[in-house]
C-alpha cells in the first residue's frame, strides 16, 4: 500500500492504492510504518511523499466513512510529519484532494507538476475536510481564499496554488525525481517557520467581517445545505481560536456533518453519479461494448435546444454542421451560439483557447448533402413524429452507413422513429435538458434495436461533452419526464381543489427544490402546457373544453387552457400563475387575479374547493412520483434506482442532500409510502398514475433493502 525506498539520503514514500492512491486503513497503516522507518534510519536526512501512478493522494476512501473507525487516523498519522526534524516534501500530481492536500499541508515542503489540481471537495459530500485542513489551508492563504476553497469544493490548478502560497515551486518531468532533487535543497535547513500549526492567519483581524460575507454567500447560493455553514464556522476558527482549540472545533463539526442524514444522502449521490456510468441493456453493457470514434457531428434544428447542444459539442471539441432550412434561423442559430461561448469565456467558465477553436469547428448549412459524412447527427426539431420520421428517413439515404443517427425527443418513442430507416441498429435518443449547454444531465435511450455500440458511444460522446449520461429504455416519456409526469398533473388538481400557486411552491422549496412547479411553469411559458394537452387530445379524436374534466377515462385538468385564454403565459407576458414587475421580469409575486381565475374555473367545471395541508401537498406531489418510478424499475425503462436519482438531480435540480426521491422514499419507509399511495388511489380512481406499483409493494412486503431495488428485482421475489 507504501512503497517505500531510500535514494541515497532521501527516503521516498509512494503511495500505491490504484486507481486514485486514496487513504483506505490499509494505505495509514503502510504510511505510519514507512514513516516511523525514515525516521529512525540515521542515513535518511529527507522524506518525500507522492502518489504512484496516475495522481497524489486523492483523498480518504469515502466507502469506510459508514464502517466503525479503525486507528491510526489521518490526523494522527499526519502530525508524525510534521513533527519529525527531517525535512518532508509533498511531490504533487494528478490530484491532490481532500485527505491528500491535507496530508500535503502536514510536510514542511510542497512541490506540483503544472498541470496538478488541489482542493477540498468534502463539502459535496455534506462534510468538511476533517484532518486539520479547515486550519491549516487559512494558514498560507488567509480567509478569504481558505473559504472560498472549502465552502466551494473547487479545484485549482498548480499556477494558481502557487500565487496562494499553497505549493512552494512547480516542476516537470519524473515525480519522484523532482521530489528528491528539491528535497535535496532543502536538508538542514530550519523547520520551525514551515510547520503550519506555528504560523497565525493573516487576515485574523478580519475574521468576523469576511465569515459574515461567506456566510450570507452560502447561504444564498447552497440554500438548504448544512456542509457550506459548518465549513465558514470551522475556516474561521482558523482565526479566532489557538490552533488546538480549532482542531476540536473542526472535529465537532466533523462528528456532527457526519451523522446528519445530508451527508449519507449526498454520498449515496456520490456512488449514484458514478454508478450510472456502469450501464446495461439487453446484448451488452458497459464493459463488453466498445464506443466508435466520433469526430464530427451534426445538429439538425438552429432554436434553443439545437443551438444548446451544439454548444456541447463544440466546447468538447466536435465538429459540429449545424442544418437549418431557413436562412435567418440559422443566422440567429448561430448568433446564438457565439453569444453563449463568449458569454461562458467573460465568466472564466470557458478559456478563450476553448473558444476560439469552437469558432472554426461550426459548420452552418441548409444543405442535408453536407451531413453525408458526419459521424453522428442529433436531430433537435419540436416534438412532431412524423417530422422527426422523415427528417430520419432523409438521413438514412443520405448517411454513410455508419453515421448514428439520434433524436433529442424528450418523449416520442425511439421505436417509432427508428422504423423510418434501415439502421435500427445506429439510432436512439440522446435527450438533453434545458438550457442544453447547463444542465447536465442526458438521458440516453435505447430502442429494440438499438446496438450496444451504439449506446455505448453516446454516453461516450456524454461523458466527453461533460454531461452526466443515464441509459434508459424507450418509452412514452422516458424515465425522467415519465417520472415527472404525475407531479405536474397533481399540481394542477391541487390548484382546482383548493390550494393555491404559491401554497404549492412554497412545499417545494421547502422540501429543497430551487423551484416550485408554477414558478418553473411560468419560466417554460404556461402556452406549452396548453398546446401539449391540446394535441395529445386530438391525437385521441378529442376536443377539449374548459370544462372537460377526463380524457379517455383520465381525470384532466385544463387550467392551463383557461391561463392561456386570458393571456397568462408566464414571465415572457409579465404574468402568469404569478405577476412580475415587466415582461420577462423575474420577480414572481402572488396575484388576487389568479386566485379569481382558479374560482370561477372551479365553479364552471363544478369542483368543490376545499382546505388542502401542506402534508397533502407533498404527498400528492412526491408519492405520485415515487409511485412512477417503481414501475419505471418493474418495466425495466430504468435499470437501477441510482438511474432514476440521478436524472432528478441533474434534470430537475433535486437536492442533493435528500439524495433523490427514490433515496427519498427509502428514508421515510416504503410501507408507509405504500399505504398513502393506497389511500389516493381509493380517493382518486380515475387517476391512473394512484394505481399502486406492484414492485413497489413486494418491496415492502419483503424489506428489501435499496442496493437490491433494481429491473428484474419482482421477478425474484
Amino acid at each position: 500500500m507504501v512503497d517505500y525506498s531510500v535514494h541515497g539520503q532521501v527516503a521516498v514514500l509512494e503511495v500505491n492504492n490504484p486507481p486514485v492512491n486514496a487513504f483506505s486503513h490499509n494505505v495509514r497503516v503502510g504510511l505510519d510504518r514507512s514513516i516511523d522507518k525514515a525516521i529512525k534510519d540515521t542515513n535518511v536526512k529527507a522524506i518525500v511523499i507522492c502518489g504512484k501512478g496516475r495522481t497524489f493522494p486523492a483523498g480518504a476512501d469515502i466507502r469506510e466513512f459508514d464502517q466503525p473507525h479503525k486507528e491510526p487516523s489521518l490526523t494522527l498519522v499526519f502530525e508524525k510529519l510534521e513533527k519529525t526534524t527531517k525535512p518532508v516534501v509533498a511531490a504533487i500530481h494528478g490530484t491532490c484532494l481532500g485527505g491528500g492536500l491535507e496530508c500535503a499541508l502536514f510536510c514542511h515542503y510542497r512541490i506540483a507538476q503544472k498541470t496538478a489540481r488541489v482542493g477540498f471537495p468534502e463539502v459535496q459530500i455534506g462534510i468538511l475536510p476533517g484532518a486539520a485542513g479547515t486550519q491549516r489551508l487559512p494558514r498560507l492563504t488567509g480567509l478569504h481564499v481558505a473559504m472560498d476553497m472549502i465552502t466551494s469544493g473547487r479545484h485549482i490548478f498548480a499556477p494558481e496554488a502557487l500565487k496562494y502560497g499553497i505549493i512552494d515551486e512547480m516542476f516537470t518531468g519524473d515525480v519522484i525525481n523532482a521530489g528528491i532533487k528539491f528535497a535535496k535543497s532543502v536538508m538542514n535547513k530550519p523547520l520551525e517557520d514551515r510547520c503550519l500549526m506555528n504560523k497565525t492567519v493573516k487576515d485574523a483581524d478580519q475574521a468576523d467581517q469576511i465569515a459574515d460575507e461567506f456566510m450570507s454567500l452560502v447561504k444564498r447560493k447552497y440554500k438548504g445545505f448544512e456542509a457550506p455553514i459548518d465549513c465558514v464556522k470551522a475556516v474561521k476558527a482558523s482565526a479566532t481560536l489557538p490552533y488546538r482549540e480549532g482542531l476540536k472545533m473542526e472535529s465537532r463539526l466533523m462528528q456532527k456533518l457526519l451523522l446528519s442524514g445530508q451527508s449519507a444522502a449526498q454520498r449515496y449521490a456520490f456512488f449514484s453519479e458514478r454508478a450510472v456510468s456502469r450501464w446495461k441493456m439487453p446484448g451488452g453493457n458497459f464493459q463488453t461494448a466498445k464506443p466508435l470514434p466520433i469526430k464530427s457531428t451534426a445538429v439538425i434544428g438552429a432554436g434553443t435546444m439545437g443551438t444548446g447542444i451544439a454548444v456541447c459539442l463544440l466546447n468538447a471539441g466536435y465538429q459540429v454542421y449545424l442544418l437549418e432550412q431557413n436562412q435567418k434561423f440559422l443566422e440567429n442559430g448561430v448568433k446564438t451560439i457565439r453569444g453563449i461561448i463568449e458569454g461562458s469565456v467573460r465568466l472564466g467558465k470557458t478559456p478563450m483557447a476553448v473558444a476560439q477553436k469552437a469558432a472554426t469547428l461550426l459548420k452552418p448549412t441548409m444543405k442535408y448533402e453536407d451531413l453525408a459524412d458526419v459521424d453522428l447527427v442529433i436531430e433537435a426539431v419540436y416534438e412532431n413524429l412524423s417530422l422527426k420520421r422523415e427528417i430520419f428517413s432523409k438521413l438514412d439515404k443520405l448517411c454513410k452507413p455508419t453515421t448514428l443517427l439520434c433524436s433529442n425527443t424528450s418523449s416520442l418513442d425511439i421505436d417509432r422513429i427508428g422504423t423510418a430507416t434501415k439502421r435500427g441498429d445506429k439510432v436512439a435518443g440522446m435527450h438533453f435538458f434545458a438550457p442544453a449547454y447547463y444542465m447536465r444531465l442526458l438521458e440516453n435511450i435505447y430502442s429494440t434495436q438499438t446496438s450496444p455500440t451504439t449506446a455505448a458511444t453516446i454516453m461516450d460522446v456524454g461523458r466527453k461533452i461533460g454531461k452526466v449520461s443515464v441509459l434508459v429504455k424507450s418509452c412514452q416519456g422516458f424515465l425522467a419526464n415519465r417520472m415527472r409526469g404525475p407531479f405536474a398533473v397533481e399540481a394542477y388538481f391541487l390548484l382546482e381543489e383548493g390550494s393555491t400557486p404559491q401554497e404549492v411552491d412554497s412545499v417545494m422549496e421547502n422540501l429543497g427544490m430551487p423551484m416550485g412547479p408554477f414558478k418553473t411553469g411560468d419560466l417554460s411559458g404556461l402556452d406549452i402546457g396548453y398546446k401539449i394537452q391540446t394535441e395529445l387530445a386530438k391525437s385521441k379524436g378529442v376536443e377539449l373544453s374548459v370544462d372537460s374534466k377526463f380524457l379517455m377515462g383520465e381525470r384532466i385538468s385544463t387550467l392551463t387552457r383557461t391561463m392561456y385564454d386570458n393571456g397568462r403565459l408566464g414571465r415572457k407576458t409579465g404574468k402568469g400563475w404569478y405577476r412580475y414587475e415587466k415582461p420577462g421580469g423575474k420577480l414572481a409575486t402572488p396575484d388576487e387575479e389568479v386566485r379569481e381565475i382558479i374560482k370561477d374555473h372551479c365553479k364552471k367545471a363544478g369542483i368543490q374547493r376545499r382546505n388542502i395541508s401542506t402534508q397533502e401537498i407533498l404527498e400528492r406531489l412526491m408519492y405520485s412520483c415515487i409511485n412512477e418510478g417503481f414501475k419505471i424499475l418493474e418495466e425495466g425503462v430504468a435499470a437501477t434506482p441510482e438511474d432514476i436519482d440521478i436524472s432528478w438531480i441533474y434534470g430537475f435540480s433535486w437536492p442533493k442532500y435528500l439524495g433523490g426521491p427514490m433515496y427519498y422514499a427509502n428514508r421515510i419507509g416504503l410501507d408507509k409510502i405504500y399505504q398513502r399511495i393506497c389511500y389516493y388511489h381509493e380517493n382518486f380512481p380515475y387517476s391512473s398514475h394512484w394505481i399502486p406499483s406492484r414492485l413497489l409493494l413486494k418491496l415492502s412486503e419483503n424489506k428489501v433493502p435499496m442496493s437490491q431495488w433494481c429491473s428484474g428485482t419482482d421477478s425474484k421475489l
